[in-house]
């Protein structure tokens, strides 16, 4: 076993596991980030999207060894804690926006689809929905069809319902 350092949500973590353990599996089961889930294990449904130095990755395909020094994101990320200590949290517009559309159905796809939403946003990304479509095309939803979820990420970049 070998101890890897990386930041998670602005948080510096430890973890002693053998390099090749995916880091989906670090987040959930050795850190207790249970807000990313598994969908297909194969990098197809984009289930486990994080940002990894802002950047979408598929989590079930990256080994940890490979995450030493960077700055990991993950749904529990997003949303602000609160000024009341272990009262609840502020939602961000990205997660308000998914809540006032029903972005989110079943919710196995909905943390990767917030963070590629998130990773789109952060590099300036506006609310043309055919831009939308193609920066989450690696997340697939059984249950809304993607216009709810476009319309989530529109209107959490500015545009309007």
């Amino acid at each position: 076993m070998t101890t890897f350092r990386f930041r998670v949500n602005g948080t510096t973590a430890e973890v002693d596991v053998p390099g090749m353990r995916r880091l989906l599996d670090v987040l959930r089961e050795d850190l207790a980030l249970t807000g990313t889930k598994e969908g297909c294990g194969e990098g197809e449904c984009g289930a486990c999207t994080v940002l990894v130095d802002g950047a979408p990755v598929d989590s079930c395909l990256v080994p940890v060894c490979q995450m030493g020094g960077t700055d990991i994101r993950t749904v529990e990320g997003l949303a602000a804690p609160s000024d009341f200590g272990d009262g609840p949290t502020a939602l961000e517009p990205l997660q308000a926006a998914f809540l006032d559309t029903g972005g989110a159905q079943c919710g196995i796809c909905t943390p990767g689809m917030l963070m590629a939403g998130r990773a789109y946003l952060e590099t300036g990304g506006g609310p043309d929905h055919e831009a939308i479509r193609e920066a989450i095309a690696g997340n697939l939803c059984r249950c809304t069809g993607y216009t709810k979820i476009v319309e989530a990420i529109a209107i959490a970049a500015g545009g309007s319902r």
